[in-house]
């Protein structure tokens, strides 16, 4: 069910095109300007992206290929790719592709100041940013988003009364946002383009000094979750604001606080105002499939963790900003009354300084940035942050820590102890699973991040089992019931009511801590309160994982902290900012040759192609992946998405066995006399499935002479809607049986299998070690195998060795 605004195709000058008109005919020459052929792109992009060579090394491998000149009476000056460092980047500078330039704007107390003013006043405050209508229009064209690109908002339902949300544009937010065009007939039949930003303060170094940034990124919300998680031209750094600093005699003053946050907000205004003409006028956009589109540009979501937001919100720290809850009522229940901006200029006009902070929550000495621009609502646009409000904060920050707060008040000093050693025990026992992270130590390390406290998650419960009460182990299960749901990529109204349930299961169980003296001020959280908010957050805009801080936090990798090691640390941010725009052009160039079809080969075979060498292979099934978008087969990935749509559950092995070997010569290696007998008896039992093999004779079974070949993974893809999978839901996991897993350990991987009726107390599985990944072929048919070790439930039964299909291993759905 699509949207009222209907996205109409135009042309470049933005007159509507007759239905089902082609997109206009693109440039798809081949043309690697401004590189000389495709293996100096390749030299150019390998140097600065992959190795992230210095011009000093550069320079050094120029001089290589030269002293080789030499020596084969070449032109010692003719490298057959560039001059020197200098050449290569003003090379990478040249590239049309992509590039927003970096330009800079100052900002500075304007208040009055005399003699004795602190220097925080006297101070000019730079801040770098690009233009953000380029940067929209970059990405707005780019074709890497093709196939995961919505040009308008859309109601999914996968049953009567059963609606989907997903992607942004599943949501109510971008629903009513395009019902708003399509009312007003100068922006009628626009495409709507939802503006995502994120901000967090980060540290590049903390051994030279706690050298801070505070970058500032753009995404768009056409554009789906799972690009925004994965792929890095989906989320664009586009500012980097100014941190204003003072003496510890000033920075604790009110004044200097509010004019922090007033610099912060006058920031984003300027950084953002190229957009704000197109917010109410439509601007002509060339969109991923080639076809232009009016479109009407509008704020939305803001990435944030609690503190970013209470600056953003205009609120005072401990309230919560999206509601008039004050921070003594957030555990009880009851109605959340929204804030919206209405609201939010009617009080500030109407109520002196001290009635907005004490009852209301609201600075009143702050403006928050979206008061300039249409339509734009920062209460309504502060998103759930999974990263910092669940992950890190209710389960690591919260409930970990409020474990370990009962063990100590609880236990003696001496039992304490052993009580932690024993969970720590239990974490380090955890087996290889695919997914699963090992804690060889325990918990106990110095610096957590996000991921370390989801794998912590998954391992923590029966870690502590038996330890404390029953009641606090229900408490976090139900939170943790609620965490895992609220990670999916999809939602529909029987997984929010789930988390409905799962949420009111925990709030219920909850005041032990409370009773327990653990938590006997009560439960005034913001990061916990928000999990109120959650629900009618993905009825707004989708599914929270392609809006949690977590996307911005990866970015940082890319856009600071990479950026900032190559620096000369010497005015770091300019040298920067030069970096990233490099990058992105790099990356840019990329695309470009990608949608013209010049990367479909690698660079040796289209060399070869181009010398006549080789002819040019028929590739044309391999088109739709040429861009982008096919399955991501990564050996190296345990756990992965799926680029694919929803379909039945299936394991498939590696596509290059590691070796090859006769079943009797395999049998003296694995240490298993019987495989060639068990190799026979699966071979009868597939062939004759109404004989029972197992009660033949030797003499009577199948023969084989063929040859077995060993794999050492398996991979198996399934439907399992969570923050890991693909956009249908599929789920990819890699199973490993390896007697030197990277060359440290032998690596056997556990799976469940099906081995009874699916009507047993059990299900019929099984839980098994897998001892070998084998194929072999008969009559030319394909036997994919595993060797696995399992012991029955049954008490007492010893270990039994099955010879199964792979199609018999099974992952939880």
């Amino acid at each position: 069910m699509k949207g009222s605004t209907v996205s109409v195709p135009t042309n470049a000058e933005g007159d509507p095109l007759p239905p089902n008109s082609p997109p206009p005919p693109q440039d798809d020459s081949i043309d690697w300007s401004p590189f000389d052929d495709r293996p100096t792109f390749e030299l150019a992009s390998w140097a600065f992206e992959k190795v992230k060579t210095s011009q000093e090394n550069f320079k050094e491998l120029m001089n290589i290929l030269k002293a080789r000149n030499i020596q084969r009476n070449q032109d010692e000056d003719d490298s057959g790719f560039f001059d020197g460092p200098d050449d290569w980047l003003k090379t990478i500078d040249a590239i049309e592709y992509g590039e927003t330039p970096w330009t800079s704007f100052t900002i500075r107390y304007t208040g009055p100041t005399t003699n004795d003013s602190p220097p925080w006043q006297r101070e000019t405050y730079t801040v770098y940013t690009r233009d953000t209508l380029a940067v929209v229009r970059n990405m707005l064209s780019s074709a890497d988003f093709a196939k995961a690109f919505d040009y308008t908002p859309f109601k999914e339902f996968t049953g009567p009364h059963r609606r989907r949300w997903s992607n942004l544009m599943s949501g109510h937010w971008a629903w009513k946002q395009a019902d708003l065009i399509a009312e007003d007939e100068a922006t009628h039949g626009s495409m709507f383009c939802p503006i995502i930003l994120g901000a967090d303060k980060t540290c590049a170094s903390i051994a030279t000094g706690n050298v801070q940034f505070h970058p500032v990124y753009m995404s768009i919300g056409n554009v789906h979750n799972e690009m925004r998680r994965s792929h890095r031209d989906a989320v664009i750094p586009i500012a980097f604001l100014s941190i204003p600093k003072a003496a510890e005699a000033f920075s604790k003053t009110d004044e200097f606080k509010v004019f922090s946050k007033q610099l912060y907000h006058a920031s984003l205004t300027r950084i953002l105002w190229p957009l704000r003409e197109g917010m109410t006028t439509p601007h002509v956009m060339l969109c991923p499939d080639g076809h232009y589109r009016k479109t009407i540009f509008g704020l939305g979501p803001f990435i944030a963790d609690y503190p970013e937001q209470v600056v953003l919100s205009g609120i005072v720290s401990g309230w919560c900003p999206k509601c008039l809850s004050p921070a003594y009522n957030f555990d009880k229940d009851g109605d959340l009354n929204p804030r919206f901006r209405e609201l939010s200029q009617h009080l500030l006009h109407s109520l002196d300084h001290e009635t907005l902070w004490d009852i209301y929550g609201v600075a009143a000495d702050v403006m928050p940035f979206t008061s300039y621009f249409p339509r734009a609502d920062i209460h309504e646009c502060m998103t759930p942050d999974l990263l910092h409000q669940m992950i890190k904060g209710t389960f690591k920050d919260h409930l970990v820590e409020w474990v370990y707060d009962y063990i100590h008040l609880y236990y003696s000093p001496a039992e304490a102890d052993r009580v932690v050693a024993d969970i720590d025990a239990r974490i380090a026992a955890a087996p290889s699973f695919p997914g699963l992270r090992r804690f060889p130590q325990g918990r106990n390390f110095q610096q957590w991040t996000g991921n370390d406290s989801k794998a912590l998650m998954k391992v923590f419960l029966p870690a502590i089992a038996g330890h404390i009460p029953d009641d606090i182990v229900k408490c976090i299960a139900a939170f943790l019931d609620f965490c895992y749901i609220a990670r999916r990529n999809s939602h529909d109204t029987t997984s929010l009511g789930l988390m409905e349930e799962a949420l009111a299961r925990y709030h219920a169980l909850r005041p032990i801590f409370e009773r327990l003296e653990i938590r006997p001020k009560g439960f005034a959280l913001p990061r916990q309160h928000a999990l109120r908010h959650y629900l009618y957050s993905i009825r707004l805009f989708g599914s929270p994982n392609g809006l949690c801080s977590s996307i911005t936090e990866s970015k940082h990798i890319a856009a600071v902290k990479v950026p900032y090691r190559r620096s000369s640390k010497n005015g770091a941010l300019l040298q920067m900012l030069k970096t990233n725009s490099r990058t992105s052009q790099l990356s840019a160039a990329r695309v470009e040759f990608g949608r013209r079809g010049m990367l479909n080969l690698d660079a040796v075979q289209a060399s070869r192609v181009e010398a006549g060498i080789i002819e040019d292979p028929d590739d044309d099934d391999d088109d739709d992946d040429a861009i982008g978008g096919g399955p991501h087969h990564r050996d190296e990935d345990d756990v992965e998405g799926y680029d694919g749509p929803r379909k039945d559950a299936n394991i498939s092995l590696s596509v290059k066995p590691a070796y090859t070997r006769s079943p009797a010569q395999l049998a003296q290696e694995i240490d298993e006399p019987d495989f060639p007998l068990l190799l026979r008896r699966f071979l009868h039992a597939e062939l004759y499935p109404a004989v029972d093999a197992q009660a033949l004779h030797v003499d009577d079974l199948v023969d084989f002479q063929g040859r077995v070949a060993v794999h050492r993974s398996a991979f198996a893809t399934f439907y399992a809607p969570s923050e890991q999978c693909g956009p249908g839901g599929m789920h990819r996991e890699a199973v490993r049986s390896t007697p030197n897993w990277r060359k440290e350990h032998p690596r056997y991987d556990t799976v469940l299998i099906q081995v009874g009726a699916d009507d047993d107390p059990f299900g019929g599985f099984v839980v098994g070690r897998v001892k070998l990944f084998f194929k072999f072929s008969h009559d030319d048919d394909l036997y994919p195998c595993a060797l696995v070790q399992c012991q029955r439930l049954s008490m007492g039964a010893e270990q039994q060795r099955l010879f199964i299909s792979t199609q018999s291993i099974e992952h939880a759905t």
